[in-house]
């Protein structure tokens, strides 16, 4: 194998660790790397290739993840071995073998993603790749129709089904916009309700981005909001409404991210009465939510003005880009329009995919098994790093950890990223003119064993235990 790096990396665009995935993919295919076959460590073939091992490691992470490696701890990274695969009773598709549970599936040399949450295979797959085989055969929407109202019914219909229980007032099918993930759904909506020369959006000072992404596309302003132990401060909302053409407040209430704090019904209802004096809309965005909620939305507090936001992406699969919009009463109208005109609504076999995933009788046990599967990974966190300022939640897949005192958010991730562990820091989820905490998010990768997360989490420990002796200028 060694002929395989006898050469310098190609003098070709894109990111070097493209480049080195892409030869390592060509050698397996030319047979040059067979099957089993051992690759390089990671810092020996970056010094070959006079790379960092970080550029490696990524590398080798993404064919981890796409199948064609496996890394087993200890010994190495290897060319996997063919995917198995069985027929089902009725020979109608395959089912894949669900290694993860034997712990072989997804194993790297070590390096472990915490940026985004991963989630664990616990037959999703195999269920989708069916349905997807049954629409193939028989599309019920057809595949020579512009997506319509009708055509996505069922999949709207599926999303009432998938919600009911949750504590968002009265609503139908009628009421719920499909959307190309939750994203999409709150870029739409602020695209349906922003008016105005200088329109402002409100935004918690430590806030999921994409609330900013979504309103700074539109030309908005973005204005954060003072926030205390119980979430948005109401005096500072206040404040802030009338600092500015105010026309959308976007929140996370129940599951805050990045910090995990859930504001309580008696804040919500202060936080409704605001936005009902001062006539703004509402944007709640709950992709996080993967437990039923006991406290009320502000859809239901608020239903005149309130926008519901969420997606299968922390429960199914983020793959399927499948979100969903449930507008406040007699607004649908509004949001249904930008997703029409603005890409005549969520193509037909999503649409169709959607239906039959969510009206599925297996899809409850699945999204049981997923929230259980991140609760072992929680527990492996809080076991690791408990004797720290960590936040948790065992069903939701991301940790806040405040620093002790030494680290400095960005100097942290920077350390941890030479130990192979990409994480978040706190400015990642601030305005420019914030002030940020010292702490970091980590999200839950499932998609590694076990062992490997917790060995990750092992070396960030090591790293809190001896802050650096000065900090950075």
């Amino acid at each position: 194998m060694d002929t395989i790096w006898a050469t310098p990396l190609p003098d070709a665009k894109g990111p070097k660790y493209t480049l080195v995935a892409e030869t390592i993919r060509r050698a397996v295919s030319d047979g040059q790397l067979e099957h089993g076959a051992k690759l390089p460590p990671v810092r020996d073939l970056a010094f070959r290739l006079q790379i960092t091992p970080g550029t490696v490691a990524r590398a080798y992470s993404m064919l981890t993840d796409e199948g064609l490696l496996v890394g087993e701890v200890g010994r190495g990274t290897f060319v996997a071995e063919p995917r198995a695969v069985a027929l089902d009773e009725d020979n109608e598709c395959l089912l894949e073998i669900d290694v993860i549970a034997h712990g072989s599936e997804h194993r790297n040399a070590g390096d472990v993603n915490l940026f985004s949450p991963h989630l664990p295979a616990v037959g999703q797959t195999t269920l989708i790749r069916k349905l997807l085989a049954d629409i193939a055969k028989d599309p019920p929407s057809g595949l020579m129709h512009y997506p319509s109202r009708q055509s996505s019914r069922p999949a709207r219909q599926a999303v009432v089904s998938w919600m009911e229980g949750a504590p968002i007032g009265p609503f139908g099918a009628e009421d719920v916009v499909l959307t190309n993930g939750g994203q999409n759904a709150i870029s739409l909506i602020l695209q349906a309700v922003l008016k105005g020369r200088r329109p402002a959006v409100l935004v918690e000072e430590l806030s999921y981005p994409g609330f900013r992404r979504a309103a700074e596309l539109l030309r908005a302003d973005v204005v954060p909001v003072a926030m205390d132990a119980d979430g948005i401060d109401p005096a500072a909302l206040e404040a802030a409404i009338r600092s500015c053409d105010a026309q959308v407040l976007c929140t996370s209430p129940e599951v805050h991210n990045p910090t995990l704090l859930r504001t309580p019904l008696a804040r919500r209802r202060q936080i409704a009465e605001i936005c009902r004096r001062h006539d703004v809309q509402i944007i709640e965005d709950e992709v996080y939510r993967t437990t039923r909620a006991e406290v009320p939305t502000y859809r239901m507090l608020a239903p005149e003005r309130a926008w519901y936001v969420s997606s299968i992406s922390k429960l199914i699969t983020p793959s399927l880009r499948v979100g969903f919009a449930v507008a406040p009463e007699g607004s649908v109208a509004a949001v249904r329009r930008a997703s029409e005109h603005g890409f005549f609504g969520v193509a037909t076999p999503i649409a169709d995919l959607t239906a039959m995933l969510l009206g599925h009788p297996r899809i409850g046990d699945l999204r049981d098994q997923v929230c259980e599967r991140i609760g072992a990974y929680v527990q492996c966190a809080v076991n690791v790093l408990g004797m720290y300022d960590l936040h948790w939640r065992e069903d939701v897949p991301f940790l806040w950890l405040v620093l002790p005192l030494g680290w400095r958010a960005g100097a942290f991730c920077r350390a941890a990223e030479t130990q192979g562990v990409q994480i978040r820091s706190a400015e990642d989820f601030a305005t420019r003119n914030t002030n940020t905490p010292h702490a970091v998010r980590m999200a839950i990768n499932a998609g590694v064993p076990l062992p490997t997360f917790e060995a990750a989490l092992t070396r960030l420990r090591r790293l809190l235990d001896e802050p650096p002796e000065q900090l950075e200028v």
